[in-house]
């Protein structure tokens, strides 16, 4: 096949329901497109016979390049994975359940063929999603745009086009804690974004319940912003401004005899309320210094156990 014009990174984990829509949609989407083309598909450790199926896929068609992991990575990494193997003018990330649909890829391609060099898709309506789901998702974007210190688009997940040179620069950060839409931010560039309706998920279940949407929030903020640090920093000069304050009052009050400053009550207290301080402290410098550790041993990002042999075959 020829050198691609596009490339479309899909990452999967137990998706076996939707390969195969998702491989007809992304064919007639492209055949659309005016470009060649490739199809990366990247498994991260399926246990329900999703790599059986993609190799399967891949044995039919040869836009199809499948990527197999060792183990599950991760998302973020399986994206990566996919960026790193990918050889298109311009890359588009899309999740494999369907709710991101294919069709919207050709206007991500109108815009960068307009000059733009990232694309990112902003969801203007989530079908198929829960109260809860929603408001957490809106808090999660609202919180990281608050905390990081670049501007991430709301409502916008990792659906989106990257020209090369973009991809390139992202390619070249081999951070392990990833956050990838906060990167394509911080990189700059020339960028914009098209809105459209979020599908419901057309087969299987989410991937992403609350607890991984707040481990995603964590990496961000940690990633982009040092503000828990400050944090510990305010609760430090807190918890020290009340002690300052609390220790003449206390010694008038029992030089005066009042009985409400006697006993082990109030040094119980007040052992509790500066030893949480320091323990969330304490926490919020962990949580730093572990992410240094995690890139200081210098490990691959991921393993695969099958794959082109490079990037570039």
């Amino acid at each position: 096949m020829s050198q691609p014009t596009f490339s479309i990174i899909a990452p999967i984990y137990n998706e076996i329901g939707n390969l195969d829509e998702l491989h007809r949609r992304i064919s007639e989407t492209m055949a659309k497109a005016g470009g060649a083309w490739e199809f990366v598909l990247v498994d991260d450790g399926s246990t329900d016979g999703s790599s059986q199926r993609i190799a399967e896929i891949a044995a039919g068609d040869d836009h199809v390049r499948p990527v197999i992991f060792a183990r599950n990575f991760g998302h973020q990494i399986a994206v990566t994975a996919g960026l790193d193997y990918s050889r298109g003018d311009a890359i588009v990330i899309i999740d494999s359940d369907l709710q991101d649909p294919p069709e919207v890829i050709l206007d991500l391609i109108a815009k960068w063929r307009e000059g733009y060099e990232v694309v990112y898709a902003g969801r203007a309506d989530r079908a198929g999603e829960s109260w809860f789901k929603k408001a957490s998702a809106r808090f999660f974007y609202r919180l990281i745009d608050r905390l990081t210190s670049i501007k991430i688009p709301l409502d916008t997940g990792d659906f989106r086009l990257m020209d090369r040179k973009v991809v390139s620069v992202l390619n070249s950060m081999r951070e392990h804690h990833r956050f990838l839409r906060g990167m394509s931010a911080w990189v700059g560039f020339k960028q914009t974004g098209v809105e459209y309706k979020r599908a419901a998920r057309f087969a299987g279940e989410t991937h992403y319940p609350f607890r991984k949407m707040l481990q995603l929030a964590l990496t961000a903020i940690t990633g982009f912003s040092f503000f828990p640090l400050q944090v510990a920093s305010y609760l430090g000069f807190v918890s020290a401004g009340i002690a300052v304050i609390a220790i003449p009052v206390v010694i008038t009050l029992r030089i005066m005899g009042n009985q409400a400053f006697f006993g082990q009550a109030t040094t119980l207290l007040a052992v509790l309320f500066f030893g949480g301080v320091q323990l969330i402290s304490l926490g919020i410098l962990g949580e730093y210094i572990g992410r240094l550790y995690d890139e200081a041993r210098g490990r691959p990002l991921y393993i695969v156990r099958d794959a082109p042999e490079t990037p570039e075959d």
